[in-house]
């Protein structure tokens, strides 16, 4: 696993103006921000240029989800913006996957850059099994999880968004080269929000995450820097304990 600063992307949810004094202010502890829908729909590709511009890895978190072909052109822009990660919906199949692997791929080679891990998005960890039922999903979460990270292997996509509470289950589906991500990351105390299904750093890395996403526990620090290096400390020392 890389350094504990690479493990730890910061969800730049915020106007971006803020968004990139927060950065400044965790750079030290943060090696990865994580660019969102609100945050791209507003600035577009100067929302990924301000930070790659200041060191950072970007990871594209637009959750793609359309016919292939669509994907496949979105993908390839993004390959171009130099990103490092870019999400897309498992829900969208095989086919549409296949596509945003391609699309990110050609779009890098375009301007001789590495190609971004396309992350496949498998349950949203905002819903839980009454959620899944209320949109006719009816086998366990757990179950559905794991038949969304399988297809997304058999595509070819290089990593996966889950929680971390169902990181150990898809580990044994998809094998040791995935990249997991976990959102819903809360230190010990902290408050859930609106997030189902959550857990603490530690607990992740010790599950087999690979880059861990927080959010709010950074953005709405009274001392964000301090709130930073702490989760990044119980990163580093759990990477260790491993």
């Amino acid at each position: 696993m890389r350094a504990a600063k690479d493990a730890l992307a910061l969800a730049a949810d915020l106007p971006l103006p803020e968004a990139i004094a927060l950065y400044e202010q965790v750079r030290a502890v943060v090696g990865v921000v994580k660019v969102g829908l609100s945050l791209f729909v507003e600035h577009g590709p100067a929302a990924v240029q301000a930070f790659t511009d200041r060191g950072a890895r970007v990871f594209l978190d637009l959750k793609l989800h359309d016919i292939p072909n669509t994907v496949q052109l979105a993908a390839q822009a993004a390959g171009r913006l130099g990103v490092s990660y870019l999400t897309v919906h498992a829900g969208g199949g095989e086919a549409m996957l296949r596509a945003a692997v391609e699309g990110a791929h050609a779009g890098a080679s375009s301007r001789g850059a590495a190609a971004p891990t396309i992350l496949s998005v498998t349950v949203l960890t905002s819903m839980d099994d009454p959620t899944l039922l209320s949109v006719g999903v009816e086998e366990p979460l757990v179950l559905q999880v794991e038949r969304l990270a399988a297809l997304s292997a058999k595509a070819g996509v290089g990593g996966l968004v889950c929680s971390a509470r169902e990181v150990s289950e898809v580990r044994r589906v998809v094998g040791d080269g995935f990249v997991l991500c976990t959102p819903g990351i809360r230190p010990r105390g902290a408050s859930t929000q609106d997030q189902a299904r959550v857990e603490t750093p530690a607990a992740a890395i010790a599950a087999g995450a690979s880059l861990l996403v927080v959010g709010r526990p950074i953005t709405q620090a009274k001392e964000p820097l301090v709130a930073a290096r702490a989760i990044h400390d119980e990163v580093e020392a759990a990477v260790r304990a491993a």
